[in-house]
């Protein structure tokens, strides 16, 4: 009987034990696993058998680093054609911002049998990392997910209204664009109560969590960019970090990439 299946899970937001025990069984049984750069490099090295090929698929268009979509759809459709089990890991959750739909069209044109496991997504790890409820009374009974990949795209009204929700906003795949999101939601008059979290790496030993409030937002000095996975929450339900932060955050040069350890193991193997 034929075998062959692709298995798209989530990997969690980056703390090795978020990943669920059914994407953890495929980890350590599929016959090739296919991984993203914000997979925690740990659940390589703890789970995964020494005879596994493991094939380092990330992208990160910031540093020029990008394996196209093309190139994975191909590697998956290859070796399931081959009778293996390939785990397609994913950072976070396979259904939000994670390309998963092009790649269930090319495993269902090609007939290949596939199972999907979700995953914690980052907002979900850096809400509960960071102490921040996205939702709550008297805070905020809705959270969007966002991005400002492409900010050419978001209209004045978008901005007009992101501005002025009771929602929590959270933005993914946005960490170059902190300075122009602060002005543009300044410029639709944000309110002075709402404030806005950066966290980096979330979930990690090495999350690091920045809070500013709008209200004198202007008078300080924004965090810099550093090249890590870096996520925003906006909104009233900021405040709450100072009061219920609970993870002990990394100091001041103890610092670095925590999800590029694999990238020099892995990327050669395409």
């Amino acid at each position: 009987m034929n075998s062959a299946k692709v298995i798209l899970a989530g990997a969690g937001p980056g703390d090795p034990e978020l990943i669920s025990l059914k994407a953890l069984r495929y980890l350590k049984t599929a016959d090739i696993i296919l991984i993203d750069r914000l997979v925690s490099p740990e659940l390589i090295e703890l789970y995964v058998n020494k005879t596994t090929k493991v094939i380092y698929v990330g992208k990160q268009c910031s540093k020029g680093i990008h394996t196209p979509q093309q190139e994975i759809n191909e590697l998956m459709v290859s070796y399931a054609k081959l009778g293996m089990t390939v785990l397609r890991l994913k950072g976070g959750d396979v259904s939000i911002f994670s390309n998963i739909l092009d790649e269930l069209r090319v495993l269902k044109e090609n007939g290949i049998k596939y199972e999907i496991i979700p995953g914690i997504s980052a907002a979900l790890g850096a809400a509960a990392y960071s102490a921040i409820p996205l939702t709550s009374r008297g805070y905020s009974r809705a959270v969007r997910f966002l991005t400002l990949f492409d900010t050419f795209s978001i209209e004045q009204d978008t901005w007009r209204d992101w501005a002025k929700t009771e929602d929590t906003l959270v933005f993914y795949m946005s960490g170059q664009k902190l300075k122009y999101l602060v002005e543009a939601l300044l410029s639709q008059e944000i309110a002075s109560e709402k404030g806005i979290a950066i966290i980096q790496q979330a979930s990690t030993i090495y999350q690091k969590t920045t809070v500013y409030s709008f209200k004198d937002i202007m008078e300080k000095e924004l965090i810099a960019f550093e090249y890590v996975p870096t996520l925003f929450i906006v909104g009233k339900v900021v405040e709450l970090h100072e009061q219920f932060a609970w993870k002990e955050e990394i100091k001041e040069g103890e610092y670095y990439s925590y999800f590029d350890n694999h990238i020099k193991e892995f990327q050669y193997a395409i």
